[in-house]
């Protein structure tokens, strides 16, 4: 077993999760929950509260929910308020996060007692979820898929983490001015045309290496996970522009139907990032058990290319993946999320479905409540 101390004696230890305590959370008892700094398997029956321990690990880490954008509904019936606080340690250094929300809607998300800001995301590890309802980002439209690309490549170069919101604010400039037009270009249209163009060539310059470095890790991933066919994933952008004076061209070239719709109708805000099994688009053509092994392929490929470009792999949050994997399956998936180190928190309705010889510490939940290793053993 893991010394939970040894963090504590690691300086260049990536921060991990000591515990989490929760209170008023959905069927979840009040109670305090120890995790291992490696791999820890919450396991219990259908209903015994695991889908609910992992989301109240993300609420008080990132102060969103996998599962609901109305963070009301996580308040237990009967409850004044839900309530959710992890300990990390790590580096050398102790912290807690605090998150929660009333009846009221009135929302709470502290770092060590003061509210959480920017600093807050580097104070925490960076987070890898898999929950059911989260296969929109395989299956639904393709803005969560660049959302979540632009972030991957924030983290590799930090030096380009501000792309996004550069373009995001040209984008918003330049379609405020389409709106007031009223048919005539203004004059300052031009200006944010080249703003949005130098912006939208660097954001999509990031995009296309960043999917370069996960596309290889990607397959060999979907591979291990049961996808037979040929697992791709591509970036496909409107603009083949090379450069910021080319993307301000087509700009201008489309200047007309911008001015009828009252928006930018060109632009890397358009991009797609396609997933596909052979000439198969999974979002489309694959069954819900394909897109569920796709998900969990971009998740470990994007861990992979983590681990290698800053040594710290994500925290890997994985709720009932197991159920749908044959054993061979199991085994690889279980061998990848070792890979590197790392923290982990994998669901399952019984501990069997974690192959035996995997390493782990194990969390019993029964009806909200945490069972006792004696307990256990007991019985």
């Amino acid at each position: 077993m893991v010394d939970r101390g040894e963090l504590e004696d690691s300086p260049t230890a990536a921060p991990a999760v000591r515990s989490l305590a929760t209170a008023g959370l959905r069927n979840l008892a009040d109670a305090t929950h120890p995790l291992t700094p490696r791999l820890t398997l919450v396991h219990g029956p259908n209903g015994a509260g695991k889908s609910s321990l992992l989301e109240g690990l993300c609420l008080a880490l990132t102060a969103r929910s996998p599962r609901t954008a109305r963070q009301r509904e996580a308040i237990a019936f009967g409850a004044r308020l839900a309530r959710a606080e992890v300990e990390l340690v790590g580096r050398s250094e102790r912290s807690r996060f605090l998150w929660s929300v009333d009846r009221a809607g009135e929302r709470r998300h502290l770092l060590d007692g003061k509210p959480a800001g920017p600093e807050a995301t580097r104070s925490r590890p960076s987070l890898a979820v898999f929950v059911p309802d989260r296969l929109e980002l395989i299956k639904g439209g393709p803005g969560p898929r660049r959302a979540r690309l632009d972030r991957l490549a924030g983290t590799l170069w930090p030096t380009r983490a501000a792309a996004r919101e550069r373009y995001r604010r040209a984008l918003g400039q330049r379609n405020a001015l389409l709106a007031r037009a009223r048919g005539a270009a203004p004059p300052a249209l031009d200006a944010w045309d080249l703003e949005l163009a130098a912006a939208g060539i660097e954001l999509a310059r990031a995009r296309r290496e960043a999917v370069e470095r996960i596309a290889g890790e990607f397959a060999a991933a979907a591979s291990d996970l049961g996808l037979g066919t040929a697992a791709t994933i591509a970036y496909r952008p409107r603009s083949e522009a090379g450069s910021a004076e080319e993307l301000a061209a087509e700009l201008r070239a489309r200047r007309e139907a911008d001015l009828a719709r009252g928006f930018s109708t060109h632009g890397p805000h358009l991009d797609e990032v396609e997933i596909a099994l052979g000439a198969r688009a999974v979002r489309r053509y694959a069954s819900q058990g394909e897109q569920r092994a796709a998900l969990l392929a971009l998740l470990f490929a994007e861990r992979r290319v983590l681990l290698e470009a800053t040594g710290t792999p994500p925290l890997m949050i994985l709720d009932d993946v197991m159920s749908e994997l044959d054993p061979e399956r199991r085994a690889r998936l279980a061998t990848r999320l070792l890979e590197g180190g790392g923290q982990a928190l994998i669901t399952a309705t019984e501990p069997a479905h974690l192959p035996a010889e995997v390493e782990r510490e194990e969390l019993a939940l029964r009806s909200g409540h945490p069972v006792p290793r004696s307990v256990r053993e007991a019985a």
